[in-house]
């Protein structure tokens, strides 16, 4: 498995951008999405002739009357309900206000009580940090959400990439620094072929060299073979002796004489 080498200034810089340019890419996936969901749920209820209400809606708080359960630069994630039963005492809900104070401002706060008037269900709300209760009950067909997700501090980030600068540091300089790094490892890559190559053509120099030179020994000592035979004398050539047997007329024995006398008289006896 290969490792990130995070050593040093160079390392700890890289070990920081990479975390923001991941947080960034994050966060801009997450909107993109949901403005995508948000744009397409509208244009479908527009055609319908409907109000659109998404499932899910995401609010960036910027009062302290939540606090300390839910702070400033905090990001609520509210679910759409669909009944008034579905929202209980104690639950946290996001509504368009009636009050005088913050009429038509989106409020988040917590559900005291639950009762009825001309109009529907409505709930009596207060924020953890206030007083008293909000001047006006919220009405059920005001009520955007339930608050079902909070993530700590996340509207900072967006309050910082909604500056022209916070997108500069972001994005640009991030970017930046990740190009020039891919621009040095092209180049270190490049250096390191060009070496390759150079040892390459220096072994193959190489092999040639050792072969020219073993063609050479060879033909060196077939020439010194060749001068060696030269000077020898011819080698003396010796006839193959004939070897001639006579056959000699071995003399005739006693007994052979006796014998051939013997023929002879017997055949003398026979003529008389």
């Amino acid at each position: 498995m290969k490792s990130t080498n995070y050593h040093g200034t160079k390392g700890t810089l890289k070990f920081i951008s990479t975390i923001i340019s991941w947080t960034v890419l994050v966060i801009l996936v997450f909107v993109a999405l949901f403005l995508a969901y948000y744009t397409i749920g509208n244009k479908l209820a527009e055609k319908k002739g409907e109000k659109f209400e998404p499932f899910v809606s995401l609010y960036t708080i910027i009062s302290p009357s939540m606090t300390p359960n839910i702070n400033v630069w905090d990001v609520i994630v509210s679910k759409k309900v669909d009944k008034p039963e579905d929202i209980k005492v104690g639950d946290v809900i996001t509504f368009i206000s009636t009050s005088s104070i913050s009429r038509g401002m989106t409020i988040t706060h917590r559900v005291i009580g639950i009762g009825m008037d001309e109009q529907g269900v409505t709930y009596t709300t207060k924020g953890d940090n206030n007083l008293s209760p909000d001047g006006a009950p919220a009405k059920y067909d005001n009520v955007i959400g339930k608050v079902i997700l909070r993530i700590p501090q996340l509207g900072r980030v967006q309050s910082f990439l909604a500056n022209q600068g916070g997108w500069l540091i972001a994005i640009v300089i991030p970017a930046l620094f990740i190009i020039i790094s891919d621009i040095v490892k092209i180049v270190k890559l490049a250096g390191v072929k060009n070496k390759i190559e150079k040892i390459d053509q220096t072994e193959k120099q190489s092999k040639n060299k050792q072969r020219e030179e073993e063609k050479i020994r060879k033909e060196k000592l077939i020439r010194q073979l060749l001068a060696k035979n030269e000077n020898e004398p011819d080698p003396i050539r010796v006839k193959k002796n004939v070897r001639i047997v006579v056959a000699m007329k071995v003399p005739p024995t006693i007994k052979d004489v006796e014998k051939k006398e013997g023929k002879r008289k017997k055949k003398n006896k026979t003529k008389s």
